[in-house]
């Protein structure tokens, strides 16, 4: 039986890749340099999957991935949520004491602002948390520290100093993960939610008549993200989660009204709710 590709971007160990491990423990993960590689590659058909994270409870969204979803021709088959653990990694045998700079992705040094106050660090800002274990581990360098995930440990042979050093206990990452092909729940699968996006039409009042049949037929909508097209500040998409079916009437209802409203409506996927958000 042909093994499960799924691609994530970020180096070995990126908190996408334990995602990925979480979500489909029997697929191969695969990493890709950038989020326009990883779409690439499931439109292509090189992969099966993709885990793109969409946003974060402490630091919100993750940029690009509104502009690059909506032309990636992708659909989304399901959600993933995943608690971000950061631990404190050095070269085996160095001391905490010796420990004088940090290097990580910007938002994981911002998510650990009082541990690296607490020890005095400089932090070094580098393109992911993964890929600053290697960099320490490359330079052998006793006095550099890496904010990186257990299993950036493990891959680099590196000593976890100080564990789930993160600022907030409620650090979790809501991953999208994207298909080819649509492979939409059904209504008795149980809570489904529904991702779409939709361009307002260029009169005044649009966005609040728009979204009104949502509140009239009592949808939930969980999430509501605006962002500008072609380079104009009059022409604006907008990305939205909500519970439910488009099967369901009340949905139905919602949906006509919105469209009604809007130039451009399309919907990318309905997909089973993940169990997180029953906590």
């Amino acid at each position: 039986m042909k093994k499960l590709k799924i691609i994530y971007q970020g180096e070995p160990g990126a908190n996408s890749h334990l995602a990925c491990n979480d979500a489909y423990p029997e697929a191969e993960a695969i990493p890709s340099a950038t989020f326009e590689g990883a779409f690439a590659a499931v439109s292509e058909g090189s992969v099966d999957l993709a885990m793109i994270p969409i946003e974060n409870s402490v630091a919100g969204r993750v940029a690009d991935i509104h502009h690059l979803l909506p032309e990636s021709g992708l659909y989304v088959i399901g959600e993933h949520f995943e608690r971000v653990r950061h631990q404190l990694l050095v070269i085996k045998g160095s001391k905490i004491e010796n420990i004088k700079t940090v290097h990580s992705h910007t938002m994981a040094l911002g998510q650990c602002r009082n541990v690296i106050r607490e020890l005095g660090l400089r932090p070094v800002i580098e393109a992911d948390t993964a890929g600053s274990a290697r960099i320490i581990k490359e330079a052998g360098d006793k006095s550099q520290a890496a904010i990186a995930s257990d299993l950036a440990a493990q891959i680099h042979d590196l000593e976890i100093i100080r564990g789930d050093i993160e600022d907030a206990d409620h650090n979790t990452t809501r991953f999208l993960i994207l298909s080819k092909e649509p492979n939409d729940a059904l209504p008795e699968d149980g809570p489904v939610m529904t991702s779409f996006i939709f361009r307002v039409r260029n009169v005044p009042a649009a966005l609040y008549k728009a979204l009104g049949g949502f509140a009239t037929n009592s949808v939930n909508m969980t999430k509501l993200e605006s962002y500008q097209l072609e380079g104009s500040f009059n022409a604006t998409m907008f990305y939205a989660d909500i519970e439910g079916h488009p099967a369901e009437r009340s949905v139905q209802l919602a949906l006509e009204e919105l469209s009604f409203f809007s130039s451009t409506v399309r919907i990318l996927g309905t997909y089973k709710a993940h169990k997180y958000r029953a906590i």
